[in-house]
């Protein structure tokens, strides 16, 4: 049986951050937006058919297990399921270094 497979939908400041990142690492190298960008596009992928794979958002206000979380290469990607309409929405992405935001 194929799982269904959700639509990945990139919140407007999560996508803008996103390419900032990716303009700071073409500063440090060539290679590394493209191996960076890759790697967070890949795991998205594999979200689409599996949106609970990652852990829950241990940095949400209160608790809940539609907001998800993963790490890549220091960038912690924030999402949220949205199982009415088969999306995951991409909230956030951020250098785990930074300040950690609650929401």
């Amino acid at each position: 049986m194929v799982k269904p497979s959700y639509k990945i939908i990139w919140d407007r400041k999560a996508l803008d951050h996103f390419k900032d990142i990716l303009t700071y690492l073409e500063k440090q190298s060539k290679q590394a937006p493209k191996i960076v960008k890759d790697a967070i596009i890949s795991r998205l992928d594999v979200i689409k058919t599996n949106p609970l794979i990652s852990e829950q958002d241990k940095l949400k206000d209160s608790p809940n297990k539609d907001f998800r979380a993963f790490v890549v290469f220091s960038y912690r990607v924030t999402y949220q399921i949205k199982t009415d309409v088969k999306e995951i929405r991409v909230l956030r992405v951020r250098h785990t270094s930074r300040e950690p935001l609650g929401y």
